[in-house]
């Protein structure tokens, strides 16, 4: 009866942890089982039932062996919280009970039970807790022979082999039990780490976005001040109302940490018909947008939404800070099936190798266009981001339309 020793300490950390209303239950659970089976003992036509070894003389019932019955089955109430504990009793008992050779019982039974108990729930010196039982059990051969038993080394054997089936049994289901705990171990921890990137790719967009266009209102307010003062007080409102949108969407990112379940106001997510406020909010910034919808707009779900206001928001940042001043074009094209975007921005004739060689440097790394792509793929969707050949730059996705109503 041999099984891998386990490095922790303590008989109960192995096990998947429980609260406290479901060790009470497992505990009533045992008890139950233990009180069943010492009542079953004493029923006549179950004596034949159970285990037994020696065949020696059958001596009379007595308080003694009444006791030694209890002794076999009482200590199962506790066969989860102290396996070995109830192992131990239980052998013992069933030890002396053979070696006096009182008449098997149903309640014998209870040493199978507390083999399996502790193959299945011991934690702590599991070879060693084989070895002293394989031990004892070597120990009442000897004793059982010398009292006169008829049973040979064949018998004695067979025996044995019996009651470590019942300890591989209990040993399977503990090594099945902690590889599903790990299972659910790592499925946690991936998706946990999921929903960090997730994360950290919407605190990218929010905030790139709007502190790029923040930066270059400033920088327009601020020559505005020294060339046109009367022109500057809109460059300032637009930095307020810019910082104003940036708060909202922060907003709403902590409303989706702090939510449980469906707690999280979807309202406030940014929509496909929130693109204007883009469109406007990039224009404010001295970039010349042009914006075209075509197609019947559906309510979409709140993912296709999101996605598809992330690839336009990240085009227009893009173009802010690499290609600033220079037109760029939004087309939204709704299909049945599908959600078509494309930005493009120009690029003037002096500066078409080197801009678009910054911007392949930017999808090469970080999380722009890089997470901007992951995302769109966890729609299943598809997105393409590249220099033109005629100069300039694009990104177009297709994304699978989801009418919210599905």
């Amino acid at each position: 009866m041999t099984s891998d020793q386990a490095p922790w300490s303590g008989s109960s950390l192995l096990r998947a942890p429980l609260d406290w209303w479901e060790e009470r239950d497992a505990l009533l659970k045992d008890g139950v089982l233990a009180a069943v089976l010492a009542l079953l003992a004493f029923v006549p036509t179950l004596s034949n039932i159970g285990a037994q070894i020696g065949d020696l003389p059958e001596r009379p019932a007595s308080a003694l062996s009444v006791g030694l019955t209890l002794a076999q089955t009482l200590p199962l109430a506790a066969r989860r919280r102290w396996p070995a504990g109830c192992l131990a009793v239980a052998a013992g008992a069933f030890a002396t009970y053979q070696a006096l050779g009182f008449a098997t019982t149903f309640g014998s039974l209870g040493l199978y039970l507390a083999l399996y108990s502790a193959g299945a729930h011991q934690v702590r010196f599991r070879r060693g807790l084989a070895g002293v039982i394989s031990a004892g059990y070597a120990v009442l051969a000897l004793v059982l022979d010398r009292l006169g038993s008829p049973l040979g080394l064949a018998d004695y054997l067979a025996f044995y082999l019996t009651l470590t089936v019942f300890w591989l049994v209990g040993s399977t289901v503990r090594t099945r039990r902690t590889q599903e705990a790990q299972r659910r171990r790592l499925t946690a921890e991936l998706a946990t780490a999921a929903e960090r990137a997730r994360i950290a790719s919407e605190l990218h967009d929010v905030v790139t976005h709007h502190v790029t266009a923040m930066v270059v209102q400033a920088d327009a307010a601020q020559f505005l001040l020294t060339s046109a003062p009367d022109k500057a007080s809109e460059g300032l409102t637009a930095v307020s109302d810019t910082g104003r949108r940036a708060l909202t969407e922060l907003r709403y990112l902590l409303g989706v940490l702090e939510a449980t379940g469906e707690s999280a106001s979807a309202d406030r997510a940014p929509t496909l018909g929130r693109l204007g406020d883009l469109v406007e909010q990039a224009r404010r910034s001295g970039q010349p947008v042009e914006f075209s919808e075509l197609g019947e707009r559906r309510a979409q779900s709140v993912d296709v939404e999101l996605a598809a206001y992330r690839v336009v928001q990240e085009a227009l940042t893009n173009a802010m800070k690499y290609a600033a001043g220079q037109s760029t074009h939004v087309l939204i094209r709704h299909g049945e099936e599908h959600i078509e975007i494309k930005v493009t921005t120009d690029s003037p004739a002096t500066a078409r190798v080197a801009a678009p060689a910054v911007r392949e440097a930017d999808l090469a790394g970080g999380r722009g266009l890089v997470g901007l792509r992951a995302r769109v793929r966890m729609v299943n969707g598809e997105l393409e981001a590249g220099p033109r050949p005629e100069g300039g730059f694009e990104v177009h996705a297709r994304i699978p339309s989801k009418p919210a109503s599905e």
